[in-house]
């Protein structure tokens, strides 16, 4: 997961709307499906869903109330914590 992408994300997010997120989430899994998709293809694809994954669960933070660097802070924490672990 890349900070710079979940915070660009994020903004999408602020600026539109977490639907476009979560619809494009669901197309890229749909896409994972293709028999024919090389290895490095699906990592590229992984990544990018992990990334929008992030950044719908920093703006969930953002919207109980924590600011958006928190938000982002203690989401990084929390994967670098289960990396950790």
């Amino acid at each position: 997961m890349k900070l710079p992408v979940i915070k660009h994300l994020v903004n999408f997010i602020e600026e539109n709307d977490q639907d476009f997120l979560i619809e494009t989430v669901e197309t890229l899994e749909h896409l994972t499906e293709v028999p024919s998709l090389k290895d490095e293809e699906l990592d590229v694809i992984g990544e990018l869903i992990s990334n929008m994954y992030g950044a719908i669960e920093v703006y969930k933070d953002i919207q109980s109330g924590t600011t958006k660097k928190e938000a982002l802070n203690n989401f990084m924490k929390r994967v670098i914590g289960s990396i950790d672990s």
